[in-house]
């Protein structure tokens, strides 16, 4: 075999060997290229998990303390609203939490990722029209309000709808001052102010109506289609007292699975970590829950603050 003919078989073994090993390399690039696409070298994926009922607030007679594993770990799961007209949970009629919303401060909080384009109530505390005590609103349809407060004598809302397929940390807080339009409410995304007014009028006594999560009329088995059809949501807090803008920035860093800021002031929390156990020592837990799931595959969307 002369010289030639030799370097024309190394040539071709050599482009053989590239051609088979060069495709095998581009398979494992798109494969990996869909997978970083699909969240799944996220750092959320990376972080540990918070087991369900691994961080609750104890009550004790020396005082008020968290206990359990509260080092902002992400939570196993999320609650997944199926998208049924009754897709709710019901959390009762705790005297502690009514306490907190009629004629006094209250702060609300949640995290929540809308699929679709719509508009629901997070938290709804009442009966609409003549015993609504609180909604707290969010949409992402059109122009519509991103974040909105309403209780039928009072409205505020932000200048933009949220977008879809992205966790916010939602806050609503209200300051009472006395029995006239002089109180402060305000709304919060992502820890940063989007609507407050220093008009707001003093929160309506009601008789105690079911307490109600995704739903805007109480007691959660009727709508007028102001519901959350697919959504994900997460760790629900209420406090009774009005958090500072420092309070709700410094709890909207500690993420998706933030402790209580105030320990002292929780009144309900509902972490929807694979339950509707409420773990502010209360024991507030869901009484009536309808078309709610939990998914560990949520972590797509989130980025930690």
């Amino acid at each position: 075999m002369d010289i030639r003919r030799r370097d024309n078989v190394k040539s071709q073994s050599a482009m053989e060997y590239l051609m088979t090993y060069g495709w095998a390399i581009l398979v494992i690039a798109v494969v990996l290229g869909v997978l970083f696409q699909l969240g799944v070298f996220g750092s959320a994926n990376l972080t540990p998990k918070a087991a369900p009922g691994g961080c609750q607030v104890e009550r004790t007679t020396a005082g008020t303390s968290l206990a359990g594993m509260c080092q902002g770990e992400l939570p196993q799961y999320v609650a997944v609203f199926t998208g049924t007209s009754n897709s709710f949970v019901s959390i009762g009629t705790p005297s502690t939490v009514y306490s907190a919303f009629e004629s006094h401060s209250f702060t609300v909080t949640g995290w929540v990722y809308i699929t679709g384009s719509t508009q629901g109530a997070l938290f709804n505390v009442g009966e609409p029209p003549t015993n609504n005590v609180f909604e707290a609103l969010a949409t992402t349809s059109g122009s519509n309000c991103g974040i909105e407060w309403y209780d039928w004598s009072f409205y505020i809302c932000s200048a933009s709808a949220l977008s879809t397929n992205t966790w916010y940390f939602l806050a609503w807080t209200y300051q009472y001052v006395g029995n006239s339009n002089t109180n402060y409410a305000a709304g919060y995304i992502d820890g940063q102010l989007a609507t407050s007014s220093t008009t707001a009028p003093p929160i309506a006594s009601s008789t105690n109506f079911p307490i109600c999560i995704n739903e805007d009329y109480s007691p959660c088995t009727y709508n007028d289609g102001f519901f959350f059809p697919a959504a994900y949501m997460s760790n629900i807090q209420v406090y009774n007292t009005s958090l500072s803008s420092a309070e709700v920035l410094a709890l909207y860093h500690e993420g998706i699975g933030g402790a209580p800021v105030s320990p002292q002031s929780i009144v309900g929390w509902w972490p929807l970590n694979s339950n509707t156990n409420d773990y502010s020592g209360n024991n507030d837990n869901g009484q009536s829950v309808n078309g709610v799931g939990y998914s560990g595959f949520w972590t797509n969307g989130y980025s930690a603050p």
